[in-house]
């Protein structure tokens, strides 16, 4: 019996780690801004925050705005058997965007992020053509 995790789920199974940075990244850069009683309270009133803390926050919502999608693809296509190259090829291209995209918006580093952010879109649309192809 083969036990090898098909790549998608590889992945996906990095990808939970990816998000963790995602939100760990925003949450310790508020907690510099604010303080820890902030972070350990109901943090009911917005405060000032860096241009870095902003940042990673906006990183963070567009990390999770196409994480579901990422997520159903990745199991879609290795539910229904689909797995393939192709699928592959999407998983990782998304997941590397991921990871780049990360730094270029903390950075401020425009176009560059854009283009991440676009490659990380096409890896999308290749599990998407992979599974319903």
């Amino acid at each position: 019996m083969d036990t090898t995790l098909p790549t998608e789920l590889l992945v996906l199974g990095w990808s939970v780690v990816l998000m963790l940075v995602y939100i760990f990244a925003h949450s310790q850069s508020a907690t510099r801004d604010n303080g820890v009683g902030w972070n350990a309270g109901p943090r009911d009133e917005t405060k000032p925050v860096s241009k870095l803390t902003g940042r990673l926050e906006r990183a963070k919502w567009n990390f999770l705005e196409t994480y579901p999608a990422f997520v159903a693809l990745a199991l879609g296509l290795v539910i229904s058997g689909q797995a393939s190259q192709w699928g592959e090829i999407g998983a990782i291209l998304w997941f590397v965007a991921r990871i780049v995209y990360l730094p270029l918006y903390a950075m401020g580093i425009p176009y560059i992020r854009s283009f991440v952010w676009m490659a990380s879109l096409i890896g999308l649309l290749i599990m998407l053509g992979s599974f319903l192809g």
